[in-house]
Order: C-alpha cells, then sequence, then structure tokens
C-alpha cells in the first residue's frame, strides 16, 4: 500500500499543486492501492489522485468501540468525499479529537504501508505537526518515503492573536 501524510495547513493552492504531483507521482510508481486517513485537505487531495491514476483507495476511519466515531468539524466534508472515492474503509481505534490518538493512527497507517507519500516542507515537528516525526518514523522502519513538496507550495500562516 502507499500511504499519504503531511501537513495539514496547505493552502487551496498548493492542494491543486500537491493533488497534481500526487497523481503524477503514482502513475510512476508500481502497482498498490492508496491508503489515507479520513480528514479535509491533503486526505482529499491524495484520495483524488489515487482514483485518478487508477488505483484503489482505502480510506481509515476513527472509531470508538467498534462504531465509527464522530470527526470534528473542518474534517467532515473531507471524510464524505473519501468516502465516495474508497472502494474500502477501515475502522481503526482512535480518538479523532485527540492529537496523540491522531499520530498515533497515522504511525499504525505508515506500518501498514509499502511506501510514504510525505507532504512536507522539511520544518521540523512542532507539538501540532506530526509530519516530521512519521517521516523519521518510517524511515526507522525501512520504509521508503518519497517526499512531495512542488515548487511554489506553501502552508497558511499560523494565527496571531
Amino acid at each position: 500500500m502507499i500511504v499519504a501524510v503531511g501537513h495539514d495547513d496547505l493552502t487551496a493552492a498548493t492542494l491543486k499543486l500537491v493533488e497534481e504531483e500526487l497523481r503524477d507521482r503514482l502513475e510512476r510508481m508500481g502497482g498498490g492501492a492508496g491508503l489515507v486517513r479520513a480528514g479535509t485537505g491533503l486526505p482529499v487531495a491524495f484520495g483524488r489522485a489515487v482514483r485518478a491514476s487508477g488505483r484503489r483507495l482505502v480510506v481509515l476511519l476513527p472509531a470508538r468501540h467498534s462504531v465509527p466515531a464522530v470527526l470534528p468539524g473542518k474534517d467532515r466534508e473531507g471524510a464524505r468525499e473519501l468516502l465516495l472515492l474508497a472502494e474500502e474503509v477501515r475502522l481503526a481505534e482512535f480518538d479523532p479529537t485527540d492529537r496523540g490518538a491522531r499520530v498515533g493512527a497515522d504511525e499504525r497507517l505508515v506500518r501498514s504501508g509499502g511506501t510514504v507519500l510525505a507532504v512536507w516542507d522539511g520544518s521540523p515537528s512542532d507539538g501540532c505537526d506530526a509530519t516530521a516525526h512519521l517521516v523519521a518514523y518510517a524511515r526507522a522502519r525501512g520504509i521508503p518515503v518519497d517526499v512531495v513538496w512542488p515548487e511554489g507550495a506553501a502552508r497558511t500562516e499560523p494565527f496571531t492573536a
């Protein structure tokens, strides 16, 4: 399986660039389905790219006691689209509102993949974004990581009061 992880604060223009780049890379890669955790932004861009490249899409949904969990509001619309694109949905026990639980779910996702496509600008983990951690986690386990950061890509500016 090909797993996607990455920043969740990409600009709208970057998501378009990333989707195109992911589609191009997937078309050049060997076989395998795409696997992603349900959410908005990168997961949707990856899901669209997976389907456009003719691959199967597997979506991981959070569950509580074997029942799909309610996703945070920002992720619901993306999850709807992913469920329409998916050929398979898997449930994973974790709380989607807990950062540590999400990172743990992403680590399990990475372990189940043969390759990781990491949409990553090279920045270190900062306590909110775990992309650098997931890249290091995959590499430490010998899982190939292909970093995707197209020219012109950007993240949204952090909110400051």
